[in-house]
């Protein structure tokens, strides 16, 4: 490595420097804050943790987004965080272990061995909220509208939101009877929204099959004509089907009353999560951004796994993308200037000012005696012996 190399970051890693440090930093704030509103509690989890705790019911796909180590006091592996919504569960679960209703939210660094988009590095800033404690339907329309709010307090000029429901595949896929290998063909080509590929999987299932019913759902995403047509193509197939398409219908008439700006979508090939999450899954996309910029869904099952089964549904974003593709005003307040004079006074000024202002101290041998190249518009001058706050000239 060469001296001009040693201060080379790895790829999809890099610094964030003003003035887009203090819009990110802005931004979290008031998405926290929003959050908190809402009743969620704020929680801080560890950057690093065992393997074993992280990747509690998060499937492959996780792991293979994860950085390992060695404990150096244990001889475990450890891991470092890839997605806080584990972490979460985890907290909720064990180190809590309130009963009823726990609202929880975070927001922090993730690591990421590969980016997850050509577009976004790998090193997001998550922040998201996570109810635990409730399988009711208001549940899950309480995280999607705080996800909503979130987006609206990061500026974005219109969003789109997809709404789905894992039990619809788990449902078909089940009466199939494929084996393994097929189901997991399936699978792939139903993640990629292969048709093609689909119809020479599916081509010969009977009509009225499990098989031609998931053909014929893969040509369908859209607005509310798509669930009308889901509803053609699964009516009557079984009651968990029924069930999972009414709710999708119940869930969209209530947001697109509470968000008529809001366009909704469904999309019956979205299996984002399939490995871990269990009910109605959401994601929301802005235009000219191909990725979601938000996204999240039901996941009952993971609390059991550490020890204790707890319903859940949760929603998380990255806040740097949000300061990326939003239209949030951000205007750097002034500071004010202050000479290098050894005074008594001035220093007492100076303190009671930095108690609601940004005081920028002069120091000796400072080349930039200019106070603007400083952001600063006013500056502490000596008037009849007070020091008093003027406007630069």
């Amino acid at each position: 490595m060469t001296v001009s190399d040693r201060w080379l970051l790895p790829d999809g890693v890099e610094d964030i420097l003003p003035p887009l440090a203090g819009r990110i930093e802005s931004l979290r704030r008031d998405v926290m804050d929003t959050c908190q509103r809402w009743g969620y509690q704020l929680v801080i989890p560890p950057l690093i943790e065992y393997l074993e705790s992280l990747f509690t019911g998060t499937g492959h796909d996780l792991e293979l987004q994860t950085f390992k180590l060695t404990d150096q006091l244990t001889g475990r592996m450890m891991g470092v965080r890839a997605d806080m919504t584990p972490q979460a569960a985890r907290i909720d679960a064990h180190t809590l272990g309130q009963e009823g209703i726990t609202r929880l939210c975070y927001a922090g660094h993730v690591l990421h061995t590969r980016p997850r988009h050509m577009l976004t590095g790998r090193t997001p800033i998550q922040a998201g909220c996570e109810l635990f404690g409730s399988t009711s339907e208001a549940a899950d329309l309480e995280v999607i509208s705080l996800m909503l709010e979130t987006l609206r307090v990061a500026g974005l000029p219109r969003v789109h939101l997809d709404l789905a429901h894992v039990s619809i595949y788990e449902s078909l896929i089940a009466a199939s009877g494929f084996d393994k290998e097929t189901e997991a063909a399936v699978f792939d080509a139903m993640t990629r929204k292969s048709v093609p590929e689909l119809d020479k999987l599916l081509g010969a299932c009977a009509p009225g099959s499990a098989g031609a019913r998931l053909r014929e759902l893969a040509r369908v995403s859209g607005g509310l004509e798509a669930l009308d047509s889901a509803r053609t193509i699964l009516g009557g197939a079984s009651d968990a089907l029924d069930a999972a398409l009414e709710q999708l219908a119940r869930v969209a008439d209530m947001l697109g009353r509470d968000f008529p700006e809001v366009s909704l979508g469904f999309d019956f090939c979205e299996l984002r999560g399939y490995n871990y999450h269990t009910g109605l899954v959401f994601a929301a996309y802005v235009p000219g951004h191909g990725d979601s910029v938000a996204k999240g869904g039901r996941y009952d099952a993971i609390g059991s796994d550490f020890g204790r089964a707890r319903p859940a549904t949760g929603f998380s974003l990255d806040i740097r993308a949000l300061v990326a593709l939003g239209e949030r005003p951000y205007t750097r307040l002034g500071a004010i200037w202050a000479p290098a004079v050894d005074d008594s006074a001035l220093e007492g000024v100076i303190a009671g000012l930095r108690m609601t202002e940004t005081v920028i101290r002069a120091l000796p041998g400072d080349p930039t005696t200019e106070p603007r190249e400083r952001g600063c518009d006013r500056q502490l001058v000596k008037q009849d012996g007070q020091w008093v706050v003027e406007m630069l000239g």
